[in-house]
Parts: C-alpha cells; sequence; structure tokens
C-alpha cells in the first residue's frame, strides 16, 4: 500500500510560487527524479492566509521518497529558501485506515 508525505512549512506561500513560475526547468527537473523513483502524485498548498504551505506527495513506500530526496536536497533546498522558512520542514508519513467511508480518488 502506498504512503502519503506531508511536508508543513511555515514560510511564504507566495514567494515559493514565484520562485516556480521564475525556474520552471528546475522545477520540471525535480519532478522528474521525483518521478524516477516511484512518485505517484504531488502537489504544493498554500494556506489562505498566507503563513504556510504544505506538500503532498504519494509514493510507494517512505523509502521511495527518503532516496529521492537525499539524491535531490541540493535541488530542492533552493524551493524551500525561497519561501523564507521558519525552521526546519519535517515530514510526516501517513498511510490509509481501512474505515469503511473511504470516497472520491479512485475509491
Amino acid at each position: 500500500m502506498s504512503v502519503i508525505m506531508t511536508l508543513r512549512i511555515e514560510g511564504n506561500a507566495e514567494a515559493l510560487e514565484k520562485y516556480a513560475q521564475e525556474h520552471k526547468q528546475e522545477m520540471k527537473t525535480v519532478l522528474g527524479a521525483a518521478k524516477s523513483h516511484g512518485l505517484i502524485g504531488h502537489r504544493f498548498y498554500g494556506s489562505q492566509d498566507g503563513s504556510g504551505l504544505i506538500v503532498v506527495d504519494e509514493w510507494p513506500d517512505r523509502q521511495s521518497f527518503e532516496s529521492f530526496y537525499e539524491e535531490q536536497a541540493d535541488a530542492i533546498r533552493p524551493m524551500f529558501e525561497a519561501a523564507q522558512p521558519k525552521g526546519e520542514p519535517t515530514p510526516m508519513y501517513w498511510e490509509e485506515l481501512e474505515t469503511g467511508d473511504a470516497y472520491g480518488w479512485g475509491a
């Protein structure tokens, strides 16, 4: 079963979005590397109050993300620095619970 990885960053979501628009090739290169490590899905989300952002990824397993992140750390660092983070982002890993009420996303 796949895992969801979330990475919460207190910082400036608009600044990250601007960075992404100005560095499209770098973003595509990192995305390509993630795909080669098995990435299933990926999104950045910014909080409505502008105080932070979250990365939501789906990976085959935790190790797939960790090997990607280790390999691409130097390329990823400028993205996070663009968001002017307050503290170090820490990934969290989530597994789906069998509760019988799944809906959407291919349930």
